[in-house]
């Protein structure tokens, strides 16, 4: 791609100060795009803000908390009317917490639902009126865990699963007004969210080297990865593509549990 491809075209990226969501603001930034970043810590926000500018783009700190409905509001309502309007929606923040059927919690259950499918669908309706406008389109970070089934991420499988159907569902109901709606769905990625979610450094350690089989490539994956195809499906190049579900996953979603 061109370091211009999305000159003038405004992205609002949750999850900017991490992981996937953080690869991905950088990546936008590279090729031109200014970038709303939305994510909960201050320091994090300032270094990927201060890293934007360095690149020669413009970044917006939106300190908000997806699971409150005022907070997801205040930040889309700060980006209108600090760059006047949204063209690529990018829904990278995500939580997850192991359990199964037997011991996963509500509570547990819930966090992954708020953060994985209901702050998504609050911010696309809140959104669509300026992508509307401008002919923009979303893409959401799902994962080979909306795919295929896996034992002991019950809640957080039932949750990706979820945000494929709302990529689906959403992507048919806003074709005819021009808005394109896609997913990525990454396998490991080397990314902060399973530590979050309550796994020591050691365990994450061997599940990254475990990974290493269970993927048929033979290793995981790195953000900047999966940024390089959220980019493709922003862009022009993928404008015949609404709908899909992409695996980006090493082979991961071919194979048995295991």
């Amino acid at each position: 791609m061109s370091d211009t491809v999305f000159a003038n075209k405004v992205a609002f990226v949750t999850g900017a100060t991490s992981g996937i969501g953080r690869a991905c603001a950088l990546a936008f930034a590279r090729q031109g795009a200014t970038i709303a970043c939305v994510g909960r810590k201050d320091e994090a926000l300032e270094e990927v803000a201060e890293e934007i500018r360095a690149l020669g783009s413009e970044g917006l700190k939106l300190k908000a908390d997806l699971a409150n409905d005022q907070a997801v509001d205040y930040a889309l309502a700060q980006t209108l009317t600090t760059y006047g309007g949204i063209d690529i929606l990018v829904n990278a923040a995500g939580h997850i917490s192991s359990g199964t059927i037997e011991s996963t919690s509500m509570q547990a259950r819930d966090e992954m639902m708020n953060i994985n499918v209901r702050a998504i669908f609050r911010l696309i309706q809140k959104a669509l009126p300026s992508l509307i406008e401008r002919n923009g389109n979303i893409v959401n970070v799902s994962s080979v865990t909306g795919l295929r089934a896996f034992p002991g991420v019950l809640a957080y499988c039932v949750s990706k699963a979820a945000l494929d159907q709302l990529t689906r569902c959403s992507a048919l109901e806003l074709a005819a007004k021009g808005v394109r709606v896609n997913a990525v769905n990454p396998g490991v990625v080397v990314t902060e969210i399973h530590k979050r979610g309550g796994m020591n450094q050691e365990d994450y350690a061997a599940f990254l080297e475990r990974s290493k089989q269970t993927h048929p490539l033979g290793r995981v994956g790195h953000a900047e990865e999966i940024a390089d195809l959220v980019l493709f499906l922003a862009s022009d190049q993928a404008s015949w593509i609404t709908g899909a579900t992409y695996s980006i996953d090493g082979g991961r979603a071919q194979t048995c549990a295991r």
